[in-house]
């Protein structure tokens, strides 16, 4: 692998879960949020939506005069339950639905992942799956855990790393790619850039 001088790295994303994330991974990304209208864009398959979700986000910041030279990473994540694309609910009445729908059952966390070095122009992009199996809460732990509002501000109406983690029963794959963000996937498409993670650790 070459030897190339540390970039500084943005994170075209507001999600404070990713950025988590990042910093747990010994990364210092900026955060410069995209902008992008994600109902503006569509695609066949819900995994082939998070990664064109993500692709345009970063391609978004990359574009950008004040990123020239970082490598900007961004990601974004539906959850892909029967097929179906689905993001942040648009308001309780869904979020309650897409619970009383998903409970006892699994849907599949796709987290588009797309890099892009812009001294380069070079650009990466992968989606990483993690299948979830909910459990089985009442209709009441439902309705207090929508009350909560935390189901309004992710990706299927739910996270690992929040209330709704106690009817969560198990995961299979990567934890952080349900959290946002796949760091063994994140490494892999560093390398391709010619990046190594601990060469980037702050």
């Amino acid at each position: 692998m070459t030897s190339v001088p540390r970039p500084r790295i943005v994170l075209a994303s507001a999600s404070p879960a990713r950025l988590g994330l990042l910093r747990q991974a010994g990364l210092a990304p900026e955060v410069i949020v995209s902008g992008v209208d994600e109902d503006a864009l569509s695609a066949p398959t819900p995994a082939e939506l998070a990664l064109v979700l993500a692709e345009a986000k970063t391609a978004a910041v990359a574009a950008r005069p004040e990123v020239a030279g970082a490598l900007v990473i961004g990601c974004d994540s539906v959850l892909d339950f029967d097929g179906q694309a689905l993001g942040k609910p648009a308001d309780g009445v869904e979020a309650t639905a897409r619970w009383k729908a998903m409970r006892a059952r699994s849907g599949v966390l796709r987290t588009g992942h797309c890099l892009i070095d812009t001294a380069t122009g070079r650009q990466v992009s992968r989606t990483a799956s993690t299948v979830v199996r909910f459990g089985e809460p009442t209709d009441a732990e439902i309705a207090a855990y929508v009350a909560s509002g935390e189901p309004l501000h992710v990706a299927g109406a739910f996270t690992l790393d929040g209330r709704s983690a106690a009817f969560i029963d198990g995961i299979e794959g990567d934890y952080g790619n349900v959290i946002g963000l796949s760091v063994p996937l994140l490494r892999t498409l560093l390398a391709e850039l010619d990046f190594s993670i601990t060469g980037l650790w702050a």
